[in-house]
């Protein structure tokens, strides 16, 4: 028995859309324009098809560019031409038009870099004139009164433009946005609340890639302006755009932390904890990806505290809005453009006491988190970002004196990795104190965390530095911080004590000497300075006495650098470039074997009077308090600094932070282009008619 083929089964052949038959006539090398004098104006109300505009482009072989470059240029042009257009379904349609061009263009250039494929399509001498054009069109898009869509179209092409390649100084069309700066525009936008809301993340993430093309090469047009931009409303949309973002992250990360102690407190936590460790790679894998996803915006961030002084003063201000930013996690739903705000009603329930009310609060919370996860080059990498953020706020005199204000505390939850050898501290977990203290509670958690086998020296060197200019503005400043200084000084104590019983296995790797200089300049600071920056003079008696409990580590450290003197004194080494730094080292130490020598001397004459063995500490304090009868030497330049710079030590490491931002950036805009095809509303009366075509 016979049976008829069902309409629409596999044997069918799909019609071809009208719209992807114009491109195969267009790049063909074809004319369908001739004898339609409203070609354009039909063709514009057809829904693009970005992916076979795109694949017709890049399969196009030398010889057929040639023959079609012509057509090309006629629908670039025709397309810019179109942004003019009050009708806004050809507004949006002429806007992804182009992301697929340009798009496809840069794809195919990648591709085959041997001549530059746009200014054979624009013409040499007509380039100019025409990505003048776009970006004159586009700044009317941006603050003229249009469809949400086509504003979002538009951001979502300037995207397209400026990550078309890898290296963002080598990408030729930035030099069309230095020289019509579209950077009034974007303050614009960052200036109105629900524009900000809408777009923010993608102004803020171009801003930042502009602000990187060449930068240390010429004049940047957005770095002079970023600097010395003093927009308060433009400001705080900058920073409350980075800020939402990780107020994400961290409401996230403690959202994954209630669970986890959900699931290992039943009865089936034995099992589940077999099998996730099974998959935790997985998980790692995932944690990465959250935090790599932050890289954009926390470079956004190192660009306004590195070049914006006024930005300083938006770290400290308090979340108002209700709505929330859309955050790089949340914009990857673009079924309703107009209404971008995620709805909230079904999520989880967190207490938001614990979550982070303003940038600075949630970049030290961020950093505690980051810090857990050292394993793989993205994470270090944003971490020492963090740093970075770190070292040039704490350089900042208004930031210094916002965050040792001791009217202004906030409370803010700190992570720190479960580890055998301690106890957790839970009284000093989200005490509300100055910024100044849970920076501190930030670094010593850093310090006492990664004492490892894959020492991560450069971050050690930043953490170390981070705490020495702290402490340099309380010294130059008079403040007198109410902090724990003990902490402190357990925590570079094992540090020291780490990289003594390390030397072997380290040396071979790294400049020890340097980092062991740095923590016992700190060390130094505090017996020369203390009298001017620490809060009571019972902390002037604990640091003795600490000196003292720890004398072996410090006399240990003592004989490692007299030991590697001698060896660079009488070896062919002698041009070794640790020998600055063990000299220096030797010298730094000084004071404080004469401080260990004193009290040991005087310790020991109290016991034989007393008759005792074992003193207590209070003891111990109480001989310390009685014999500071010491002389010790003047050391210089203790409160100094070089000030951060970021060329030439940082410029590779920026390089490779935006050529990461770039790519994550590319791969993501291009879906965002298309599945916002199906979002634009049909006006009213708008004509759809495509018969001429």
């Amino acid at each position: 028995m016979t049976s008829r083929k069902r309409s629409g089964s596999g044997g069918s052949k799909r019609p071809k859309e009208k719209v992807v038959y114009i491109y195969e006539l267009f790049l063909r090398g074809e004319d369908p324009t001739i004898n339609s004098s409203e070609f354009w104006n039909e063709f514009f109300l057809l829904q693009p098809n970005v992916d076979a505009l795109e694949n017709e482009i890049t399969k196009l072989t030398s010889e057929q560019f040639s023959l079609v470059k012509k057509n090309l240029s006629m629908i670039f042009q025709k397309c810019i031409d179109m942004l003019e257009t009050d009708h806004p379904k050809r507004l949006c349609h002429s806007l992804q038009t182009l992301c697929s061009l340009f798009y496809a263009i840069y794809k195919k250039s990648s591709a085959d870099n041997t001549y530059d494929i746009l200014n054979e399509i624009f013409g040499y001498d007509e380039m100019d004139k025409w990505m003048k054009k776009l970006m004159d069109y586009c700044n009317q898009i941006l603050l003229g009164e249009v469809l949400e869509n086509a504003r979002f179209m538009c951001l979502k092409l300037l995207l397209v433009l400026v990550t078309g390649t890898d290296n963002v100084s080598q990408n030729v069309l930035l030099e069309h946005l230095m020289m019509n700066t579209l950077f009034d525009s974007f303050v614009r936008l960052l200036s109105d609340p629900t524009l900000r809301t809408q777009h923010g993340h993608d102004i803020v993430i171009l801003l930042t890639i502009l602000v990187n093309y060449r930068k240390h090469e010429a004049t940047n047009p957005y770095v002079v302006q970023l600097s010395i931009l003093a927009d308060e409303l433009a400001l705080n949309g900058y920073g409350q755009m980075i800020s939402q973002s990780l107020i994400d992250f961290c409401r996230q990360y403690m959202q994954s932390l209630k669970l986890n102690n959900a699931q290992t407190s039943s009865w089936f936590s034995s099992l589940s904890n077999i099998v996730g460790n099974m998959f935790v790679s997985d998980e790692g894998c995932e944690r990465v990806q959250q935090i790599k996803a932050n890289n954009g915006l926390l470079m956004a961030l190192y660009e306004a505290v590195h070049l914006n002084r006024n930005f300083i003063t938006t770290l400290a201000h308090t979340q108002a809005e209700s709505s929330a930013p859309p955050s790089p996690s949340n914009t990857l739903n673009l079924t309703n453009l107009t209404q971008p705000v995620p709805d909230l009603a079904n999520a989880p329930i967190i207490d938001m006491t614990q979550c982070p009310t303003n940038l600075l609060v949630a970049l030290f919370q961020y950093c505690s988190i980051v810090m857990q996860d050292n394993k793989n080059e993205s994470s270090v990498a944003n971490l020492k970002l963090c740093f970075l953020i770190l070292t040039c706020i704490s350089e900042d005199q208004y930031a210094n004196s916002m965050m040792h204000d001791s009217n202004l505390t906030f409370k803010v939850i700190l992570h720190r990795a479960q580890m055998r050898h301690r106890k957790l501290n839970i009284d000093r977990v989200g005490r509300s104190q100055p910024l100044a203290a849970t920076l501190l509670d930030l670094l010593v958690e850093f310090i006492v965390s990664h004492l490892m086998k894959k020492f991560p020296m450069e971050l050690y060197l930043l953490c170390i530095g981070v705490v020495h200019r702290i402490l340099c503005y309380q010294k130059r400043c008079r403040v007198r911080l109410n902090y724990p200084w003990k902490e402190l000084w357990s925590a570079l104590i094992g540090l020291l004590r780490f990289l003594v019983n390390q030397e072997q296995a380290l040396i071979k790797k790294c400049n020890i000497f340097h980092l062991s200089l740095q923590v016992v300049n700190i060390f130094n600071l505090f017996i020369t300075y203390g009298d001017t920056f620490l809060a009571t003079t019972n902390s002037y008696d604990e640091l003795y006495y600490e000196l003292n409990r720890e004398e072996k580590v410090f006399t240990e450290l003592h004989a490692m650098a007299l030991t590697n003197f001698v060896v660079l004194r009488y070896t062919t080494m002698s041009d070794c470039e640790y020998k600055d730094d063990v000299i220096k080292l030797l010298n730094a130490l000084v004071n404080i074997l004469a401080i260990v020598k004193h009290f040991q001397n005087k310790i020991k004459e109290w016991l034989a009077e007393q008759g005792l063995s074992t003193p207590t500490e209070e003891q111990i304090l109480d001989v310390v308090r009685k014999n500071y009868d010491l002389t010790l030497k003047l050391q210089d330049s203790l409160d100094h600094y070089d000030r951060y710079a970021e060329a030439p030590r940082h410029t590779n490491f920026f390089k490779n932070m935006v050529r990461d931002m770039v790519s994550d950036t590319r791969k993501n805009i291009y879906g965002y282009v298309k599945e916002a095809i199906s979002s634009i509303p049909e006006p009213d009366a708008m004509v759809t008619s495509t018969s001429s075509l």
